[in-house]
């Protein structure tokens, strides 16, 4: 029995021992996966930056070429439309040149108002694109949440 009794303590000891050799290699283990978990996150964090960066980039040159194709829209058409619309001031008895000039600040006042509109349709589309990368922010939450449970 007395044998019996010191193979047990023995056992018990080896498990202690075995335990806290264990420890500081769960630890480790703990740490290490941590840290892959911050680098997977930050991984995710690039792409959806890189995702919004690259949204923006394509609605700014959106804009860029609609402002272009406006300007030579303005220059081309405005003085052709600007010499039709003085037709109809010249049978109203003004001089020729202020015919001709009211025919392009009505002209003129025609395409400021159609470019704002473009102008501003783009501004609203760019406004509804978020900032913050959602997914990110979602598995963030969802790590810490993990951690609250596992610590």
């Amino acid at each position: 029995m007395a044998a019996t009794r010191t193979s047990l303590t023995r056992t018990d000891e080896l498990a202690t021992r075995t335990e806290t050799e264990n420890l500081p290699g769960l630890f480790s283990r703990l740490g290490d996966d941590v840290m892959q978990l911050f680098n997977s996150q930050l991984a995710l964090f690039k792409v959806e930056i890189k995702e919004e960066a690259s949204a923006y980039a394509r609605g700014i040159t959106m804009i860029a070429i609609g402002a272009v194709i406006a300007t030579v829209g303005f220059a081309l058409l405005n003085v052709a439309i600007a010499f039709a619309v003085s037709t109809l001031f010249a049978q109203a008895n003004f001089s020729q040149p202020a015919s001709y000039a009211l025919g392009f600040v009505v002209t003129g006042g025609f395409y400021v108002l159609v470019g704002a509109i473009v102008v501003m349709l783009m501004k609203n589309r760019l406004s509804k694109q978020e900032l913050v990368p959602q997914r990110t922010a979602e598995e963030l939450r969802k790590d810490k949440q993990w951690l609250k449970n596992e610590l």
